[in-house]
C-alpha cells in the first residue's frame, strides 16, 4: 500500500547523517536493543537513541558507523532511556539492517 506525500511534507522530515561515538547494551528495553549515541556534527550535535539492531550489529562494530536517522521527531521514553532521534533502517523481521552512506560523508548532512 502506498500513500502519497506531498514534497512539502517530505521535506519536513529530516534526515541526517551521524557517526555512533557510543553503543550500550539496554537491558531495560522490552525488545533486545542498545542505547546509541550518534554526533550529528556542530549544527545538530549529540543525540541519543534506542535501536533494535542487535541481531545483526555487536555494540563493538557499531562504534564509529555512520547512519541514517530522522532527528525531528518528539522525544520519546523507552523504559528509563529518553530517545532523542530514530535511526533508520530495512526491516526483515526482528533483523534490522541499518541505513548507511556508502562513503563517509560530513556528520549532519542532510537526505533528501
Amino acid at each position: 500500500m502506498t500513500n502519497n506525500l506531498s514534497w512539502g511534507e517530505f521535506e519536513k522530515v529530516e534526515m541526517r547523517v551521524g557517526t555512533i561515538v557510543e553503543a550500550h547494551d539496554f537491558p531495560e528495553a522490552r525488545n533486545p536493543s542498545y542505547q546509541l549515541f550518534i554526533d550529528f556534527g556542530n549544527e545538530i550535535g549529540r543525540r541519543k537513541s534506542s535501536a533494535q539492531v542487535t541481531s545483526l550489529y555487536s555494540k563493538e562494530e557499531l562504534v564509529g558507523q555512520q547512519v541514517v536517522a530522522v532527528v525531528n521527531f518528539p522525544k520519546k521514553q523507552i523504559a528509563n532511556f529518553m530517545s532523542e532521534c530514530l535511526v533508520l533502517g530495512a526491516v526483515d523481521g526482528k533483523k534490522v539492517t541499518l541505513l548507511q552512506p556508502k562513503s563517509e560523508v560530513a556528520n549532519g548532512l542532510r537526505i533528501l
